[in-house]
């Protein structure tokens, strides 16, 4: 088995330390360079070659956001961010992921030691999903736990609510979903139904994630807030750290924020998302699971298309990731694999009752 091959950049030593050892607890990958700031990074790239680099943000002598941009010109390897997101840290961040970032692990700056061995899991899955993903040039074994599934959160019902003239649009998207999503919502007007969006991120990112996409959308984007009101023109963002669920009174659909266990190892959980959106949309939804690695969303998605649902998902070629679309494709939970070209025209025809051409 040939192992994923990893460098670690971080000017703390205690992190490189951590971060290797944690990384080199798992069989399929090898820390095989440490780097202190870009500068030696950048001096150890010309001997070694990673599948995927782990990158701090605040370094000396070369920030992390403009090594990127460095790399992504002229040597692309996925980079997952592990850096604070306190204060001006989350807007330095997304920087990271406009320039090419495929995923984003927040530390602390204080416990370090006791944060990365909590979130091993999650650090090692987001190498292994970064080891998968697809960079282009830019021009310029641990003990697993048991995934939970949607039920912890909300029991399955046979039933979803009747249907109204008022139509909705569920997305979930995880590794490469922050591009894809900034593509999606730059194309769709202002006169588009209301959208959810669940994107696997980490808490008090969000905020500054969804402030962006208002910037580009002409539709108005927001973080999710307990009892907001979901209506045409309307994106709501899940926050990091918290489950989001569409709820329904009367005609008029609102979101609960909710906190609970992880949901096939996310939160928020698309399938959590889905799931609710099934039963208290029905056919009066459209679903999509975009790019993202492992499966959640997969079976919400096969739930939302059971109860009336159009479903879609994102097709190979146009993701980051297969993981996640390929899951639900493999279930028979989205009618057809789009590019992610075509998902916003794809979606709002779903909406207006237009099927696609085969």
């Amino acid at each position: 088995m040939q192992k994923i091959k990893v460098m670690v950049v971080d000017d703390s030593a205690l992190v490189r330390k951590l971060m290797t050892e944690l990384l080199n607890s798992d069989r399929e990958i090898e820390v095989i360079a440490q780097a202190a700031d870009p500068i030696f990074a950048l001096e150890k790239l010309k001997k070694v070659k990673p599948d995927v680099i782990t990158l701090d943000i605040e370094m000396p002598r070369m920030d992390g956001v403009t090594f990127l941009t460095k790399l992504m010109a002229e040597n692309p390897i996925p980079v997952v961010i592990c850096s604070s997101l306190a204060g001006q840290g989350a807007a330095t961040t997304l920087e990271a992921l406009k320039h090419g970032a495929v995923d984003i692990i927040t530390k602390p700056r204080v416990g370090v030691k006791g944060f990365l061995q909590e979130s091993s899991v999650e650090i090692i899955d987001a190498v292994k999903a970064a080891a998968k993903s697809r960079v282009r040039k830019r021009a310029r074994p641990l003990e697993v736990t048991a995934k939970n599934s949607a039920d912890v959160i909300l029991p399955a019902s046979s039933k979803s609510m009747s249907e109204t003239t008022e139509k909705i649009i569920a997305i979930g998207a995880s590794t490469g979903g922050t591009q894809a999503l900034r593509e999606l919502l730059s194309r769709m007007p202002a006169v588009s139904p209301g959208i959810l969006i669940v994107q696997h991120m980490p808490e008090k990112f969000t905020t500054a994630f969804a402030g962006h996409l208002n910037d580009l959308s002409e539709m108005d984007v927001s973080e999710a807030k307990k009892g907001d009101r979901l209506i045409p023109g309307k994106v709501l963002i899940a926050p990091g750290g918290y489950h989001m669920l569409l709820k329904r009174s009367g005609a008029y659909y609102h979101v609960d924020i909710i906190d609970g266990p992880l949901v096939s190892r996310h939160r928020p959980s698309v399938d959590v998302l889905f799931r609710s959106v099934a039963r208290f949309a029905g056919r009066n939804a459209v679903g999509c699971l975009m790019t993202g690695m492992g499966d959640d969303g997969a079976q919400g998605l096969l739930e939302m298309k059971n109860a009336g649902a159009r479903t879609f998902a994102q097709d190979e070629a146009s993701s980051v990731v297969f993981g996640m679309p390929q899951e639900a494709w493999k279930k028979g939970a989205a009618e057809a694999l789009v590019a992610l070209n075509d998902i916003p025209q794809t979606l709002l025809n779903a909406c207006s009752g237009r099927r696609m051409n085969k």
